[in-house]
């Protein structure tokens, strides 16, 4: 009997039950049946962050990510999926991850997006967060795809505070970036924005990518190709890792904080 796809989805801040209790039920609604979902997130002892908008929380955050990764790896995940529409630390991981493949929501995304439509816009918190995605766009080769950012004027905690006044300030992004940008498609850049694309796409009339189920369904399609086709990361040239024996001479991974601060197993 084949053993069930195993996908790990890695909220990169510090647990917290009721959001990570958000992403399991949405891995519960849209995984397929047989694929066992991890929901994690850092230990909130060593990573206290709810959320990771500026570079220096990322820069904090990223020796978790890594750790996660190599522990997932070695616990024989197919998939990971790093849940930051920044895409924290997604080169790292992919580095470290052995043949276990790392997806993360921009780029997953922007795949699902570019593959319905010619331009899609992206609807993020607040404008501090544009040039780093932009240069994320543009290295996944969408610049030509790209119809903007429009910012909603809410940080990462403020989306799932009052769900009505989100919901305003998307949908007039959204229609903005339709009606004045010629987006085709939508995008939400915050994986916090969860929930919601549904109202968008029926106010709106185009498709509209929910990152988070975006980095899922991607992890999920990988490990599906895994297993049928053998296709791995591959470890050649920019993509080579380092070297067992080095990373033990320089003792790497030391140290025996936890690597995980909450996990809920979604079956």
């Amino acid at each position: 009997m084949t053993p069930s796809l195993k996908i790990m989805y890695l909220n990169p801040v510090a647990d917290n039950e009721e959001i990570d209790r958000i992403f399991a039920d949405m891995a519960r609604d849209h995984k397929l049946p047989g694929t066992e979902v991890h929901v994690t997130a850092l230990p909130k002892e060593h990573y206290g962050f709810s959320h990771i908008e500026f570079r220096t929380y990322e820069a904090l955050v990223t020796r978790g990510i890594v750790r996660a990764v190599r522990t997932a790896a070695q616990e024989g995940f197919d998939a990971l999926a790093i849940g930051c529409f920044y895409d924290t630390a997604l080169h790292d991981a992919r580095e470290i991850s052995g043949d276990m493949i790392i997806t993360a929501p921009c780029n997953a995304s922007c795949e699902i997006a570019a593959s319905l439509s010619n331009r899609f816009g992206i609807i993020i918190g607040r404008r501090k967060w544009e040039s780093q995605m932009k240069r994320n766009v543009v290295e996944y080769g969408h610049a030509e795809r790209l119809a903007g950012f429009y910012d909603v004027g809410l940080g990462v905690d403020d989306f799932q505070k009052d769900h009505a006044e989100t919901n305003r300030r998307l949908l007039a992004a959204g229609r903005k970036a339709v009606e004045d940008g010629g987006a085709e498609s939508l995008i939400l850049g915050c994986t916090m924005e969860i929930g919601f694309y549904r109202e968008l796409e029926r106010e709106l009339g185009v498709p509209v990518i929910d990152p988070s189920i975006a980095a899922l369904k991607r992890a999920e399609y990988a490990a599906i190709l895994k297993r049928q086709c053998g296709w791995v990361p591959s470890r050649k040239g920019s993509c080579e890792a380092p070297s067992e024996e080095e990373m033990a001479r320089f003792n790497a991974f030391a140290g025996n904080d936890p690597v995980f601060g909450s996990r809920i197993v979604v079956q």
